[in-house]
C-alpha cells in the first residue's frame, strides 16, 4: 500500500523509524571517529612530550658544553696573557744581551787595533834580524839532514823491538857474548837454547819450547810454545823478532829471541821476569 492511501500519522511514524536506526549510525561512526581521533592525539601528545624531554635534556648538555668551553675560553685567556707576559720578558732579555754583545763587540773591536799596532812595531823588530837567521839557514839544514837519518836508524831499531804481542821489547841479544851482557844488567833472568826440528820439547824456566818447522832460505820458523797447560804454535817467525806470550799464576811477559837458525836448529835464548 502505497504512502498516500495510509494516514498521515502512519506515514510519520513510518519514515520516524527508517530515520532513527541512520542517526545510531551516524553516532556510533561520530563516537568512533571522536575515539580514533583522541587516540592519535594522544599518541602525537605523548611524542610531543618525548621530543621535549629530549630537547631539555639536549638543553642541559649543550648549556654544560657552554659553560665548560667558556671555562676553557677563560683559561686560554690566562695562559694567552701569561705567554704575552713571558714573550714580553724575554724580548727585554734579548735586548739587553744584544747591548751586551755589542759593548764587548767595540772593546774587541780597540784591543784589536791596539794589538795590530803592536804587531806591526814587532815585525818592524823582527825584520831587523832576519839576516841573522839567514846565516844560520845553511848550518841548520846539515843538522836536520843529520837528525833524519838517526830518526831513521832508529825507527828501525824500535821496529825491530816491538814484539809479536804489540809490547816493546827489551835490548835484542844477537850472540851469545850479548846475552852474557844482558845477564849482568841483572833486570831479567835469560836461558839461552838450541833446538832441532822434530826433536822432544826442551823445559826451560816453566815454559817447554819445540821446533816445528824451518825454512833456512827466508829465515823463518815455526814454534811451538807449552804454557801453563796450553800448547801455543807461533808460525812464519824470523830471526830476531821477539815472540811474547804472558804466563803465570799472575801473568807476566815472557819473552823468546832467536838469533841463529839453521837448516834444522834453531838458537836464542828465553827472558823472563826475575824469580821466575
Amino acid at each position: 500500500m502505497s504512502d498516500s492511501l495510509l494516514p498521515r500519522d502512519e506515514v510519520r511514524t513510518s519514515r520516524s523509524g527508517a530515520v532513527m536506526p541512520l542517526a545510531v549510525s551516524f553516532a556510533i561512526l561520530a563516537a568512533v571517529g571522536s575515539l580514533v581521533w583522541a587516540f592519535l592525539l594522544q599518541q602525537r601528545l605523548t611524542e610531543t612530550e618525548t621530543k621535549l624531554a629530549v630537547a631539555m635534556q639536549d638543553r642541559t648538555v649543550f648549556g654544560q658544553q657552554l659553560r665548560e668551553a667558556d671555562a676553557r675560553i677563560r683559561a686560554n685567556s690566562v695562559t694567552v696573557d701569561q705567554q704575552l707576559t713571558r714573550a714580553q720578558q724575554e724580548q727585554a732579555a734579548l735586548v739587553e744581551r744584544a747591548q751586551a754583545i755589542a759593548a764587548r763587540q767595540q772593546a774587541d773591536t780597540s784591543r784589536l787595533e791596539k794589538t795590530q799596532a803592536d804587531t806591526a812595531q814587532k815585525i818592524g823588530a823582527v825584520a831587523t834580524d832576519v839576516s841573522s837567521v839567514k846565516s844560520d839557514v845553511g848550518s841548520v839544514r846539515t843538522e836536520v839532514a843529520s837528525t833524519k837519518t838517526d830518526v831513521a836508524d832508529t825507527k828501525a831499531l824500535l821496529q825491530r823491538t816491538i814484539g809479536d804481542a804489540g809490547v816493546m821489547s827489551g835490548l835484542i841479544a844477537r850472540n851469545h857474548d850479548e846475552v852474557e851482557q844482558l845477564k849482568h844488567r841483572g833486570d831479567r833472568t835469560y836461558y839461552e837454547f838450541t833446538l832441532h826440528k822434530n826433536a822432544p820439547g826442551t823445559l826451560l824456566s816453566t815454559i817447554k819450547l819445540q821446533l816445528k818447522k824451518t825454512n833456512e832460505k827466508k829465515s823463518r820458523f815455526n814454534l811451538l810454545v807449552s804454557s801453563d797447560d796450553r800448547n801455543i804454535e807461533k808460525k812464519d817467525k824470523t830471526v830476531l823478532e821477539p815472540i811474547q806470550f804472558y804466563s803465570g799464576k799472575d801473568p807476566v811477559l815472557f819473552e823468546i829471541v832467536v838469533n841463529s837458525l839453521g837448516h834444522d836448529t834453531v838458537s836464542g835464548y828465553l827472558s823472563v821476569p826475575k824469580g821466575m
